[in-house]
């Protein structure tokens, strides 16, 4: 695995096992997020490597930039802050993402979160998966 100076670089060239063999991060393509300008995301496990059962992404914010106040209808969401700073709105409740934190988003619970001066990376996990 490559050195890097942050958690979400080092992902971003990790190895990912899952029950059907071994991939490398660095072979998976960054995509721009649809709705959200300035978010990318990479999907690292897909919920046909997991009967559906979960889906794990990297989510790249760019400095500044936000993804806006959204649900997802069918799915609980448990975020991973691996490098940058941002805050998160759930529920009205607001909570800072710093390298570190974790917040568990209930399924149908409006977010939003936006990235700080420096970007922020993500892992993104959805149960049942996202994709």
């Amino acid at each position: 695995m490559k050195t890097a100076e942050n958690l979400g670089e080092c992902m971003d060239h990790a190895e990912i096992g899952c029950p059907e063999g071994r991939r490398d991060a660095d072979g998976m393509a960054w995509n721009q997020h649809p709705s959200f300008r300035g978010v990318e995301m990479k999907h690292l496990v897909r919920g046909a490597s997991t009967e559906g059962r979960l889906s794990c992404h990297m989510v790249r914010v760019a400095p500044g930039c936000t993804l806006e106040t959204h649900a997802h209808e069918g799915q609980w969401e448990l975020h991973e802050v691996m490098h940058g700073s941002g805050r998160a709105e759930v529920s009205g409740q607001g909570m800072e993402y710093r390298p570190g934190s974790v917040n568990v988003i209930p399924m149908g619970t409006a977010h939003r979160v936006q990235a700080g001066d420096e970007g922020l990376w993500l892992l993104a996990k959805f149960f049942p998966a996202l994709l």
